[in-house]
């Protein structure tokens, strides 16, 4: 399965932009991405930049993917516990 994360773009290199999940910097194409720039929220999937999406739906979507994700590490944990 593959997820598509909301990533704010920090720098902008030709058609290589790199962008910021969480402090997590990675680099990503922006060439199928008319009008970005630095400050915009992008959907990054499979290494592209796919779609732009407002500031308050990325930090929204970002906050829901660390509840998730700690929720799943307290399930996780309280199996192991009854290990």
């Amino acid at each position: 399965m593959c997820l598509a994360v909301p990533s704010k773009i920090i720098e902008i290199n030709d058609k290589i932009a790199k962008v910021d999940v969480d402090g997590v910097i990675r680099e990503t194409s922006i060439m199928l991405m008319d009008d970005v720039k630095i400050g915009d929220y992008v959907i990054v999937h499979a290494g592209f930049a796919i779609n732009k999406i407002d500031e308050e739906a990325a930090l929204q979507t970002l906050e829901d993917m660390r509840n998730i994700l700690a929720a799943e590490a307290r399930q996780a944990k309280g199996l192991n516990d009854h290990l």
